[in-house]
């Protein structure tokens, strides 16, 4: 196993700690970037060195001996250690205790395929050309799939598409007007001399404005694709505008490609190509339904779209695999309001009149809210699972306002956990944390060269960064992390969700009854050893005997 090759090298490294220096590494490193060995030297929390040259020969000499560590640390074995199939717990919960399964729709039970968002992109663009007179030059513009990711924010006011982390921070590098990179020390200056955005007075609860927006859904990625183009042909032509109209009359655009029906006719006219792992949601489903679980849909999709897709997953009966169906929900204020009655659909889709005092399987109902849901199935608290692939819309109020168990689909995660288990990824991950960490140890020394030497460390530290980054996208990176921390979308991912996974079809890989335990993540002053303390050697607090006299 690769954990018990990491553990055994680490011992191996201590055990020749003791006894004077790292053993010896290979001469050719298998990892990109690693020197040959140079000559060991002592710690530094040793005797003191003299200065100049000597210093400096002996903090290159940390950097070779930790280099060769990594090497050693990381065999061949330790990639592919995550499974992109696997089902990944911020919470503890057994399936056991689960009596309820509910979903939604699009992008949890249908799952679509990426050929979507051209399609969405152009006919958005379109609609700005010919129905709210922009430039005929818009029309050059075309998808683009590598531009953007899921969880970025827009500053309206600024015209500013940019990553965020988990402590309101704008992620450096990551921050775009139109198409073109904005400089750090100008996104530093439109904020006050800070990284920092004050989401609490710019931004709802759902990421929905009044100054900056967060794209939180898939159907999202077309229309940041497109609101850059917008602007960017404005910038590059010198054209007046407000930002304000501008990005209301993108988002219309992306809207009205839905609200007319347009993305529901591609589906509808070409299932094979745009619904993915439909028989795989079929045998989610059928083996739920045989071990006696209770099943609900609940989606914003219309009635006639969703009847067509899961005849195409599931066949003409699928109707009766669900205690309840709801369909044009107006999430999420279906969990909030408690005006909006159900309506019962006939057969051919035309609402009935009648009072609803019941849900009933195999029947259809339009819009009504949750209170009424509670009441009417008796379906409460932990006993009930629910899994969509919003964390605001599907999973946000269920979890903080009612106890449901949340589950979120993450298409994105299948590839990012393929970039993790790289060669590459883990060799760059390793020495990058490696490297700070001998940039914490040694920022002791501060005569003009070791500055010089801390300086060229800092400097490859932030190379390091940027391929990282580069490796799951060129302009954001990841949709989970910043350089360090989580991003807010990860922060929202973990506490808006029980479970999350790539697709639904994931809970075919474990038994009904299964058990996920979620691991224990150390807070920092818990960790009982950290890569980059064994890396240097440091199992103590950093200056703990310089400090002492403040004791």
């Amino acid at each position: 196993m690769a954990g018990a090759g990491l553990r055994a090298a680490a011992r191996r490294w201590l055990l020749c700690r003791g006894h004077g220096g790292p053993r010896a590494a290979s001469s050719s490193p298998s990892c990109p970037g690693c020197g040959p060995p140079g000559p060991s030297a002592p710690c530094p929390s040793g005797p003191a060195l003299a200065g100049g040259a000597d210093l400096n020969a002996h903090l290159w000499a940390r950097y070779q001996d930790m280099r060769r560590l990594v090497h050693d640390l990381l065999p061949p074995e330790v990639c592919s250690l995550l499974n992109p199939a696997a089902i990944y717990a911020n919470n503890e919960i057994s399936l056991r205790d689960v009596e309820v399964y509910g979903f939604d729709y699009d992008y949890t039970l249908a799952q679509y395929a990426d050929a979507l968002h051209p399609e969405i992109f152009s006919a958005a663009r379109d609609i700005l050309i010919e129905h709210y007179k922009y430039p005929e030059g818009i029309r050059k513009y075309d998808y683009n799939p590598s531009f953007a990711i899921r969880g970025l924010h827009y500053d309206i006011p600024k015209s500013l598409l940019m990553k965020i982390d988990a402590y309101h921070y704008v992620q450096l590098g990551t921050a775009y007007r139109g198409l073109q990179p904005v400089p750090d020390e100008e996104v530093i200056e439109l904020y006050g001399g800070t990284q920092h955005i004050p989401l609490y007075q710019t931004s709802g609860f759902y990421g929905k404005g009044p100054s900056i927006k967060q794209f939180m859904d898939i159907f999202s990625l077309p229309e940041m694709a497109l609101l850059s183009c917008v602007v960017d042909y404005f910038l590059g032509h010198g054209l007046e505008f407000d930002q304000a109209h501008l990005y209301k009359d993108v988002t219309d655009a992306i809207r009205d490609v839905h609200v007319k029906g347009l993305m529901y006719q591609w589906i509808e006219q070409d299932m094979e190509k745009y619904i993915l792992r439909g028989d795989e949601t079929f045998a989610v489903l059928s083996r739920l339904v045989a071990h006696g679980k209770q099943l609900f849909l609940i989606t914003n999709s219309p009635f006639s779209f969703v009847d067509k897709g899961m005849r195409h997953m599931v066949g003409p009966d699928w109707r009766q695999l669900f205690d309840v169906v709801i369909v044009q929900a107006d999430k999420p204020s279906f969990f909030t309001d408690r005006c909006k009655p159900f309506r019962k659909l006939d057969e051919k889709g035309s609402l009935q009149w009648d009072r609803i005092t019941r849900l009933e399987k195999g029947k259809i109902y339009r819009q009504g809210n949750l209170f009424d849901f509670l009441r009417l199935t008796e379906w409460r608290g932990p006993r009930v699972l629910y899994f969509g692939d919003h964390l605001y819309s599907d999973l946000a109020d269920l979890m903080l306002r009612h106890g449901w168990r949340t589950g979120a689909i993450i298409p994105e995660l299948e590839r990012e956990i393929r970039i993790i288990n790289t060669e590459q990824y883990m060799h760059s991950l390793t020495w990058q944390q490696a490297l700070t960490g001998l940039l914490e140890r040694m920022q002791t020394y501060q005569d003009a060269e070791s500055r010089q030497v801390l300086a060229a460390w800092m400097k490859e530290r932030q190379e390091l960064r940027c391929i990282t980054k580069a490796l799951f996208n060129t302009q954001f990176g990841s949709i989970f992390r910043t350089f360090h921390n989580p991003t807010y979308f990860s922060r929202r991912l973990v506490r808006f969700s029980d479970l999350y996974m790539a697709s639904l079809s994931c809970l075919l890989n474990y038994r009904v009854d299964f058990t996920f335990y979620p691991r224990r993540t150390p807070l920092q002053h818990e960790a009982p050893l950290w890569m980059d303390q064994l890396c240097t050697g440091c199992m103590k607090t950093p200056f703990l005997s310089d400090m002492a006299h403040i004791r």
